[in-house]
């Protein structure tokens, strides 16, 4: 009797002290507070960043190289797209070290992500600062993972205020120089292979302005399920991936943003294999960097999701590819008319049922 009454009253003292927890947890401190620090994402990723600086003096001269690259590699790239509109222009190229490719990326992330925590603020209060300082940590590490081992990217300036003025395609050279280094490539093929990689992607908004009102149109939708507009229960389900009209649009870009990539890859694959010396030696390596990934990375990609966006992309290569072999660029660059004709997901494994779908329908494509 007296063991019984001698638990309860452990159970009892144990449940008031995870009563008091709780409660102070959420107990208000006064004020606000944002959900997301994005000065101490920047410090948490920077520490992750091995030679995060590279001279202004280095950057200066391997952007002059890309630049020049960029110019003889411009005109087969649009011989094989099939050309831009008269008038319109590519980016320039620039060069990045680790750092400035973090406070990009954080640009980038802000333009997305500020809007939804300036109508998101909430009481001040302990679990509140728990949860910053974890979301902080977590995004700071993977941009401090990614930042390592990027090579290029193409900026389309999504929810900017001049989106067309501020865009930008970069290759970060610290990595570049890295990966040439340690995998013994030749430098100045593996700058081109890159170069037509994101010139293609500079090529696929410059080309097709629907693109970019496509995709943002699609943001706002999935951004405007988490503000306060949305009601409680909504929000909750929003940022569980849940409702079905966020479902139905995260499907249709998945389905552009596959082809976005797969399209760049053939690209640079047909055209690399044309004009690089060295390119069956940058295909090897490259299959060997997706693949040689250590156990840490191996998780890293697999919890954050990459893993299942790598997978979509290669989905993506490979109805590109499929396509454009069995008939050929201009077929496959029916997919570029809009957003109608871009391939759905369940397409992307069946490029024969797009094909039937857009080519021999022709002007009538299926909602």
């Amino acid at each position: 009797m007296r063991r019984r009454v001698g638990r309860a009253a452990l159970f009892g003292v144990l449940a008031g002290l995870a009563t008091a927890a709780v409660a102070e947890a959420v107990r208000p401190r006064g004020g606000t507070a944002m959900l997301v620090d994005w000065d101490d994402i920047r410090l948490a990723a920077r520490a992750r960043l091995e030679s995060p600086e590279t001279s202004a003096a280095s950057l200066a001269a391997a952007q002059k190289q890309y630049r020049s690259m960029a110019a003889t590699l411009e005109k087969p790239m649009l011989d094989f797209v099939g050309g831009l509109p008269a008038g319109v222009k590519l980016p320039k190229f620039e060069a990045l070290d680790r750092e400035a490719w973090l406070d990009l990326n954080l640009t980038i992330l802000g333009r997305v992500i500020d809007p939804i925590l300036g109508a998101g603020r909430v009481p001040n209060s302990l679990i509140v600062e728990v949860g910053r300082a974890g979301l902080n940590r977590y995004v700071g590490f993977m941009l401090g993972f990614l930042g390592r081992r990027v090579l290029g990217q193409f900026d389309p300036q999504l929810l900017g205020a001049e989106p067309i003025a501020g865009e930008g395609v970069y290759l970060v050279e610290t990595n570049v120089e890295e990966w040439a280094r340690t995998a013994e490539l030749p430098g100045e093929d593996l700058r081109r292979w890159l170069i037509l990689h994101e010139m293609t992607h500079a090529w696929q908004f410059a080309a097709h302005p629907w693109l970019r009102t496509e995709m943002e149109e699609s943001i706002k939708v999935l951004l405007e399920s988490t503000t306060k507009k949305a009601a409680p229960a909504a929000r909750v389900a929003a940022f569980a991936g849940i409702l079905p009209a966020q479902w139905r649009v995260m499907r249709r870009m998945q389905g552009t943003m596959s082809l976005v990539e797969g399209y760049s890859n053939l690209v640079m694959n047909e055209l690399g294999a044309k004009l690089l010396p060295g390119f069956e030696r940058l295909e090897e390596a490259y299959r060997m960097r997706s693949s040689g990934k250590s156990v840490l990375e191996l998780l890293i990609w697999k919890l954050s999701g990459l893993d299942l966006k790598l997978q979509q992309y290669r989905r993506g290569e490979a109805f590109a590819k499929a396509v454009f072999d069995a008939h050929g660029m201009a077929t496959l660059n029916l997919a570029w008319q809009g957003p109608k004709t871009m391939p759905k997901i369940e397409e992307l494994g069946n490029p024969e049922r797009w094909y039937r779908r857009v080519a021999v329908r022709g002007s009538r494509p299926a909602p």
